[in-house]
């Protein structure tokens, strides 16, 4: 459709042509912009808050599909206890909203 529009664009017309193309690049830039890139930033956003409210005793999921709860927090990493007992270190990166919400931007 677009190689279509641009053939269009490049006959021998003259005129409002080269204002036309202009105008369908930036609305195809818009519609990328509106349906990409500001929902992108909206999740980002939206885990990062959450990164930045974990605390102790918080249940959470990795991304990796590991349970636990939050026993230690220090600047880039979290520490869970997945057992009684058992620790392991897992970057922030790696924690995951616990119901899965990350991954839908409301």
């Amino acid at each position: 459709m677009l190689y279509t529009i641009l053939l269009q664009s490049t006959g021998n017309q003259t005129g409002g042509n080269g204002m036309m193309s202009l105008l369908m690049i930036v609305a195809l830039f818009a519609i990328f912009y509106f349906f990409i890139i500001a929902p992108q930033q909206k999740k980002q956003k939206k885990i990062k808050a959450f990164h930045d409210s974990l605390k102790n005793g918080d249940k959470v999921v990795t991304i990796g599909g590991i349970y636990g709860r939050v026993r230690e927090i220090k600047d880039n990493s979290v520490i869970l206890e997945v057992a009684d007992g058992v620790r392991i270190k897992f970057d922030k990166s790696a924690i995951s909203m616990p119901d899965g919400s990350d991954l839908n931007t409301k």
